[in-house]
């Protein structure tokens, strides 16, 4: 990854020092991944030069920088004196320091290029990863859902509304998100973006969006919302083996279909009738019925759950995956189901994926993707340590990597490094990321209780106008409890 030298005037910031910081140089592994030329390929199919001082390069690195930072750090006018100050180095301290050229640059940074840039971060690491890291040789990919809220302005609100349960007025608007993630890298392989509610907005009608994401051998690892006829014989179409926590709707007796051993049989799911979404044409085309294994186990360890868990699976013809699959490599798959939870929590809490900032639906998509764009980015990162120390990389600390970055972000970006040693200083910090692990806590579990009181106030149960009136006329009965 190019760095600019020290007397680089300001036009020399280009793609490549929007992402020095991710420590993926030449000679790396998954340095070929976001790289200056691929950056550029993508924004020039899909648009993203702008003006003299806000270019493309500048304004997604100063983008990328707001998502990973928090607090004061990730507000427009913070992401605009980082700016200033990389510019001042570069000779040039004539720049506006008035936030609003940048947004209006912001603005144009096309929604598709950060689409697509995400996902090729994702597949392309997906690929590259070392495969002791799959599961049997085999690519696994995670899939769940969750939702996200944005500020409530009024185009907000049209494009995605508030719950319904709600008084206008009251809540934030809501987007649902299905989400495919990486077993192996934990990287976010793509995401359906839809309404909270309404027609075509449910989970399973967003990950009909995502089946383009699946290759041939793939595993796709769900829980029970997932597991219906329609999902599963649309996956396997696509040569997509499954392994979902069967819905408790279902009914389960081991007496019946082929015993393979204890709590483990074949089952045959035949096909019901055509739902509201799907046309005649379609489902003339699904097969007639699906043969499943199902298996049952409990886990038997302290703090955890005591309920059996009854798991739907397409692996169990040892001809195709070439080796035998058993209850507990079943179990384990699955365990690593929970994996995604952990993942969304990471982009939500410390992405600030919970709550985005922007005010306008395209906006709001534009900060979603590049969210996406900059954890993929930070998880190739924790790839690239892992390869190179021999660990896992899930067992590397997402948030650490993520500390490591932006500690060497705005130094390399703005070229006060010698070239000659970025390498070695990058080898220096990928060795330190490595020995921030995580994940390995035998013994730990802890109730899902919080021990810090909430402030003595109560919901907001009219819109902010009328409770102003209201204080206006000396009535603050509503504020506290």
């Amino acid at each position: 990854m190019s760095v600019i030298p020290n007397s680089a005037p300001r036009r020399s910031f280009n793609l490549g020092n929007a992402v020095a910081g991710f420590l993926l140089q030449p000679e790396l592994p998954f340095s070929q991944i976001l790289t200056q030329d691929r950056i550029a390929r993508v924004f020039a199919r899909h648009g993203g030069t702008f003006g003299r001082t806000y270019t493309t390069a500048i304004v997604l690195w100063a983008f990328m920088g707001q998502v990973l930072r928090d607090g004061k750090e990730a507000a427009c006018q913070s992401a605009v004196s980082r700016i200033l100050s990389f510019l001042q180095i570069a000779g040039d301290d004539e720049a506006d320091p008035d936030t609003r050229d940048y947004c209006r640059a912001r603005a144009k940074l096309p929604e598709t290029a950060l689409h697509e840039l995400a996902s090729d971060v994702a597949i392309e690491a997906e690929v590259q990863v070392d495969s002791k890291h799959l599961f049997k040789g085999r690519h696994a990919k995670l899939i769940d859902g969750s939702t996200f809220m944005m500020p409530d302005t009024i185009k907000n609100q049209i494009a995605y509304p508030q719950n319904t349960a709600q008084k206008p007025g009251i809540g934030f608007p809501i987007a649902r998100i299905v989400v495919v993630l990486s077993l192996a890298t934990a990287c976010v392989i793509d995401v359906a973006i839809g309404k909270y509610k309404g027609k075509a907005t449910g989970e399973t009608a967003l990950l009909r969006q995502l089946l383009d994401c699946f290759e041939c051998r793939d595993i796709a690892v769900a829980d029970r919302f997932y597991g219906n006829y329609w999902m599963i014989a649309l996956l396997i179409a696509r040569g997509v083996d499954v392994c979902f926590r069967k819905h408790q709707a279902r009914r389960t007796d081991f007496r019946t279909g082929k015993r393979l051993g204890k709590n483990d049989h074949l089952v045959t799911w035949t096909r019901p009738k055509r739902p509201a979404w799907m046309s005649p044409e379609m489902y003339d085309t699904m097969p007639l019925e699906i043969v499943l294994r199902e298996i049952r186990y409990i886990i038997d360890e302290p703090g955890r759950k005591q309920d059996p868990f009854v798991i739907v699976t397409t692996l169990y013809n040892c001809e195709q995956v070439k080796q035998e699959v058993t209850i507990d490599d079943i179990a384990e798959l699955f365990g690593y189901r929970w994996n995604s939870e952990l993942d969304i929590r990471s982009i939500k809490t410390h992405l600030n994926l919970h709550h985005l900032r922007c005010k306008s639906p395209e906006m709001v998509r534009r900060e979603f993707w590049t969210t996406i764009l900059a954890y993929n980015a930070i998880r190739t990162t924790a790839a690239c340590s892992a390869a190179l120390n021999n660990v896992s990389p899930r067992r590397i600390s997402f948030v650490s990597t993520c500390q490591f970055v932006l500690s060497a972000w705005d130094m390399m970006a703005s070229g006060l490094m010698a070239i000659e040693k970025v390498l070695g200083y990058c080898l220096s910090r990928l060795k330190q990321i490595s020995n921030c692990l995580v994940g390995n806590r035998p013994g730990r579990f802890e109730p899902r209780v919080l021990k810090k009181r909430q402030k003595n106030y109560n919901l907001m149960m009219q819109p902010r106008g009328e409770l102003k009136a209201r204080l206006a006329n000396g009535d603050n009965s509503f504020e506290t409890k």
